[in-house]
């Protein structure tokens, strides 16, 4: 392997894109748009539910437990109702998600020390957002209880009880428990998945269809020399895409990155070899741009998406789709990632993952290398 050749078909293929403003957006422009679009619209945190409330009792006591629902941050009162079918109404059009509706007797109830349940009406629609809300309301609720039974107790002269539990919750790593900082490194890695395959799976296609693979053949440029030239412009174009991620998040978002910089530039680039090189292979074989792009599709982003950790977790998928994440490199780009970037880990605790992804971008690129053939056939 000469290494004028293969920068000489470098050389080439930088030009091309630099000349092609489709294969640039697709490089630099798209994971931007991306990065932006998802950062600000993609989270998990539920908060802010929009809620209703129908007070049949209209007392200091029922005021009082709806004060526990105004005040907290994850509830926004919309109005009151003074009916079923107002309520109803409001769910059907979206505009509460939650309604609770308190009883005409429960100031009486609390009063005299009785039991009496407050109904909270979900809109199941949308499981996530109504399971977040049900423990919310729930521990609103709790917290409401507790008060008025220490308060009783207080009057009856009884001393309220000094033994109990008490939780003291200390999180690690995302303190804030902020989703988009669990999201974020993984949206990297999915960009850069999608990107990179979408980038070289065009490459020998391309060539193909325009004519100018025969010219290529007719030279005395080895295949792994040509699959190497036209990796090396577009691996440029993912490390710039890296880097511009990087400074995204700490300066649009404010992702923590508590790990060493070098070590998420060198985990990505043993990530993005095997990507450019996935899409280098499929471009080989199908030799038709709008086959090769349709394939990169289907093969980086559904699984990037759904099989990798990124939004759903992994531990909560069937046994048989678990084992089946294995075969994909996004599951360890991603843990690779959120290691680096929320628990700052060292190499020790990811050389796992690395040496994972860095054996699929040998295999990938020892493929390419058999079946491409220099040849017309």
């Amino acid at each position: 392997m000469k290494l004028r050749r293969v920068s000489a078909i470098a050389k080439k293929e930088f030009l091309h894109v630099i000349r092609d403003w489709r294969s640039l957006g697709i490089g630099i422009a798209i994971p931007i748009v991306m990065l932006f679009l998802f950062g600000y619209a993609l989270t998990l945190d539920v908060d802010r539910v929009p809620l209703i409330v129908w007070d049949q009792s209209s007392t200091p006591a029922s005021r009082a437990l709806i004060s526990g629902f105004t005040g907290s941050r994850y509830f926004s009162l919309v109005g009151y109702a003074r009916s079923y079918p107002e309520i109803v109404r409001a769910i059907d059009s979206r505009d509460a998600q939650i309604a609770l509706v308190v009883p005409v007797d429960f100031a009486a109830k609390i009063a005299g020390g009785r039991p009496v349940a407050v109904q909270a009406i979900l809109d199941g629609s949308d499981s996530n957002v109504a399971t977040f809300s049900l423990g919310y309301a729930e521990a609103v609720t709790r917290t409401y209880r507790d008060g008025v039974t220490i308060a009783a107790m207080k009057r009856s002269g009884l001393a309220p009880p000094r033994v109990g539990i008490e939780l003291k919750p200390r999180v690690w790593f995302n303190s804030d428990m902020e989703s988009r900082n669990y999201i974020f490194p993984g949206l990297i890695a999915i960009i850069m998945m999608v990107i990179a395959a979408l980038l070289t799976s065009l490459t020998f296609a391309r060539e193909w269809e325009v004519g100018t693979m025969e010219q290529l053949i007719a030279t005395p440029v080895t295949g792994g020399e040509l699959i190497l030239g036209k990796l090396l412009p577009y691996f440029a174009i993912g490390m710039f895409d890296l880097m511009l991620s990087v400074l995204v998040g700490e300066v649009f978002f404010s992702i923590p990155l508590r790990g060493a910089v070098w070590m998420v530039f060198a985990a990505s680039a043993i990530f993005m070899a095997g990507a450019l090189s996935l899409g280098m292979l499929i471009s080989i074989v199908t030799k038709s741009q709008f086959l090769a792009s349709q394939i990169a599709l289907v093969v980086t982003m559904l699984p990037a998406f759904l099989l990798s950790g990124f939004i759903f977790p992994i531990a909560n998928m069937p046994f048989p789709i678990q084992l089946f994440t294995y075969v994909f490199t996004a599951r360890y780009f991603v843990t690779l990632l959120r290691g680096i970037y929320l628990k700052g880990l060292g190499i020790k605790l990811l050389m796992g993952d690395a040496l994972l992804l860095a054996l699929f971008a040998v295999a990938v690129i020892t493929l390419s290398h058999v079946k491409f053939r220099k040849k017309i056939e």
